[in-house]
């Protein structure tokens, strides 16, 4: 089973954002169950263009972590935009964990 650790960093705990995260992290398991633990940062910075919501994500798994970060105009596009690198890094890794 994968730990699973959320921070809010320099913003209020949030559950609608946490529950949306720990969604899409199960499905995400569910897909690579070899994931060994993820760790997900909300970070509110003040940047002037406007996109300054951030997520950050680290998820342990065999061989080197895989690292993603997105900065956007909302902590959800932010959310979105993580999850859908991760998958892209996730399915690359696996390709290379089951190359013969």
């Amino acid at each position: 089973m994968m730990t699973t650790e959320i921070q809010f960093v320099n913003l209020k705990k949030d559950p609608v954002l946490e529950n949306m995260i720990a969604t899409r992290l199960a499905r995400l398991e569910k897909k690579y169950s070899w994931m060994e633990a993820a760790r997900i940062f909300l970070k509110d910075e003040n940047f002037t263009n406007g996109k300054d919501k951030i997520c950050e994500a680290i998820l342990s798994v065999p061989g080197p972590n895989i690292f993603t970060k997105s900065t956007e105009e909302s902590f959800e596009a932010a959310i979105a935009q993580t999850f859908e690198d991760l998958e892209k890094l996730l399915h690359r890794h696996k390709g290379k964990m089951y190359k013969s």
